[in-house]
């Protein structure tokens, strides 16, 4: 029975990662644009070395000080209660995810919005994939 269950996290270990490296090759390049009046850039997902990149926590996008960032709590785009903040789980304009000029889907802390993921599941999930 323990090399049952033993089996099964394996198993279960390698899908997860297997979805996640899928996940992260399929953003991986994407822009991040806000879905306000102004079409705000946010940045990309990519590689934290990158000066553009949301997982750069020293650059403009990736700062949880810039008003740019989705990861500043006190930020428009950051802000659980604001309509266009990619951490609001009521949100229905949540910043989208573009690549090759088509949405992919949407960054947004938002269970209900088909297409959304996580701006924190996505950095836990691609930072170092990416």
């Amino acid at each position: 029975m323990q090399k049952i269950k033993i089996a099964l996290l394996l198993l279960l270990s390698v899908s997860f990662n297997t979805l996640a490296n899928e996940v992260c090759q399929v953003i991986d390049g994407a822009k991040i644009i806000a879905q306000d009046e102004k079409n705000t850039y946010l940045g990309k997902l990519t590689n934290s070395y990158d000066s553009d990149s949301i997982f750069n926590e020293y650059g403009t996008y990736g700062s949880e000080y810039n008003e740019l960032s989705v990861f500043n709590d006190y930020g428009k785009f950051g802000s659980e209660y604001n309509q266009y903040s990619a951490t609001n789980p009521y949100t229905q304009e949540p910043p989208m995810i573009i690549k090759n000029q088509k949405i992919i889907g949407y960054l947004s802390a938002n269970k209900n919005l088909q297409g959304s993921i996580s701006p924190n599941l996505t950095k836990a999930l691609c930072s170092d994939e990416i």
